[in-house]
Formats: structure tokens, sequence, C-alpha cells
């Protein structure tokens, strides 16, 4: 198959004070959030100047997968937009169908499968698309990838590197508390987004040969009666502590691809504190980022869509995922019946 750009897709966010409420407004848009909790995660931005990391995180990502393909192709423009910030993706698909853009080949800055994660972002696509009007680009999504090689090892080198940070001591006891968005559970029934992760955790701590570890969830934002995936991160360290289950604790946040908003928030301010209130000592693991491995990665997915006889690698038992969903794939979940306020 000939393709023409790249697509990177990412969630967006806000880059001042100014576009917090607005970013947060756009996000939630037809959602049964309540606003004091908008404002709640408001000012986690605030808490560092309104600017989430994620933006800059992309472009560092692009720059880095740009280099990979002038190194060794395919040699490929690559274009950048977002869900729910600047530069949306309406405008990047007008900027392609412009400058001539016939079919282009989409990487979602999510490693796993469920309606937030993959459905949604084919969704935003498609309604960027009949924006964009006639001629706008063909865009195939790439496979989901959280158990590609690249992916596993790139994540296991950034938790081996926070594991050299725990003091000696406490490192042979040291507890790795995987974490990842949660989601609610309407949606988690009906996809493989738990199973997916529940493999990378037994991937990764098998590569490390570790086996005191917990998959727990993080960045909770939906109505106080939803009921959503746990053990909440918060909760699960007060009991790593109650029940002496470990000295220390290493968190890796394998949900995520990069070091964005919920990870520097959620982790590095809110489980900090806990941990230190608790006297248990904790490193954070870095996301993979821009790990070369990740990045060849890119190369590697984009390569196997435009020739079939190229290799597909998948670590573990669940195998590849398609490259094409299946029609049924992820569902998005049933929304909560709103109140009558007549």
């Amino acid at each position: 198959m000939t393709y023409d750009a790249i697509l990177i897709v990412s969630f967006g966010g806000p880059e001042s004070k100014e576009e917090v409420i607005p970013f947060l407004e756009n996000v939630l848009r037809g959602r049964n959030v309540p606003r004091e909790r908008m404002l709640a995660v408001a000012e986690h931005y605030y808490h560092f100047d309104g600017k989430s990391p994620i933006n800059q995180q992309t472009r560092e990502l692009i720059a880095a997968l740009k280099q990979e393909l002038e190194r060794n192709g395919p040699r490929l423009p690559i274009y950048w937009g977002n869900r729910n910030w600047h530069p949306v993706l309406p405008e990047t698909l007008r900027k392609m169908k412009q400058a001539g853009i016939g079919r282009a080949l989409a990487f979602v800055t999510s490693a796993y499968s469920s309606y937030s994660g993959c459905r949604q972002y084919r969704e935003d696509i498609a309604r960027a698309q009949n924006e964009a009007g006639s001629g706008a680009p063909e865009v195939d999504k790439l496979r989901v990838f959280f158990n590609h090689p690249g992916f596993i090892e790139a994540t296991v080198e950034r938790i081996r590197e926070a594991l050299q940070s725990v003091p000696s001591a406490l490192r042979e006891n040291v507890q790795i508390v995987y974490t990842a968005h949660s989601i609610p559970l309407s949606m988690a029934n009906t996809g493989d987004y738990v199973t997916q992760l529940e493999e990378v955790r037994r991937l990764v701590s098998g590569a490390l040969g570790q086996k005191n570890d917990a998959l727990v969830y993080q960045s909770r934002s939906g109505a106080p009666g939803q009921r959503w995936l746990e053990p909440d991160i918060l909760d699960y360290l007060r009991e790593v502590k109650a029940q002496n289950l470990a000295p220390a604790v290493v968190l890796a946040p394998i949900g995520f691809i990069s070091d964005h908003m919920e990870v520097l928030y959620d982790l590095d301010v809110e489980a900090r504190q806990l941990c230190d209130s608790l006297s248990l000592p904790m490193a954070r693991a870095k996301t993979v980022g821009v790990h070369p491995k990740f990045v060849a990665m890119i190369r590697e997915l984009i390569l196997e869509r435009m020739d079939p006889a190229q290799p597909r690698r998948a670590s573990g038992s669940l195998g590849l995922w398609p490259d094409i969903c299946a029609e049924q794939c992820c569902p998005p979940p049933p929304r909560p019946l709103r109140p009558n306020t007549t």
C-alpha cells in the first residue's frame, strides 16, 4: 500500500492559563462531569502555570521520528493533529488536503484498546475528514502496540533506570506499581483494555525478574456514582504501607507514552506527597517518551503496513492485534441518564 504522509494523533493540552478552561470544556463536552470536578482538574494545570507538557512532548516525538525516518526510511512528511486542542485534527486534515496528501498512516499516542484509546480517535479522524470536505486524505490507523517488543523493551529500560534510584538496601523487596488511566467499568467490560495491561505487566515484570508487583489505576474523572476500574493509586499506596507489602515502591505509568499532566500531577505531586506522609520511599519510572526503541517501533509499524511482506512482531501470548478493528471492537459505553431538570 502506498502512503503519502504520517499523521500523529494525540490528545492535546493547554499551553497557558487562559487556555485551561476552554480546553477542559472541550474535553468534557457532552459528558456528565460536574463543573466542580472540572474546576478541580483545572487546578492541576494551574499548578504548572497552565501549561500541559503533552504538546511539547508530541513535538519531541515528531522530531525523533523524523530523524528515524530520514536515516532509515521511508521518507514521508509528518503531520500532527490533536483530539482536544490546537493543532486540532480538522485544521491538520485541511492542511494535508491542500498539500495534496491522498492517503496517510495515523499513529495514535495510545498503546491499548478501549473506546477512549482507540475507537474514539478513529471517530475523531472521520469527523475531521468530513469537516475538511471533499478531497480530504484517506487515513489508516496503525495497530495498537501494547505488546510490541519495542514498547516492552523501552518500558523495561525505563523501569530499570528507576529501580537504580531506590536505596540498595530496599531494592531487593521493592514493589513495582504499574499504573494506567482508570476507565468506567461499562467501557472496560466490553474491551481488552485490562487484559492488555495485565499482559504488559507480566511481560515487563518477567523481563525484570520481578515478582512483587501490582496493577492500579489513576486519573478517574467521571461522575461520582459511576463505577470505574480500581484500585485507585492513592488507596493502594495506603494499603502497601498498612499491610507492609513492600519497603519501597516504583511507580511505572505503563498506561501512558509520555510524561503529560496526569502523570506529573497524579504521580509526581499527589502520590509523592502521600508516600512522603507515609514514610514510604518512592521512585517514578519515566514513560517511553522518545526512547530509541520506541521510536524505532513506530517505524516498524509504518513499514509493516506499507509492505505485507515485512515481519510483524509481538511479545507474549496475545499475539498480533489486527490492522483494522472489528466493527464491534471497543464500543462506546452507555451514557448515564441525565437528571431531569425540567
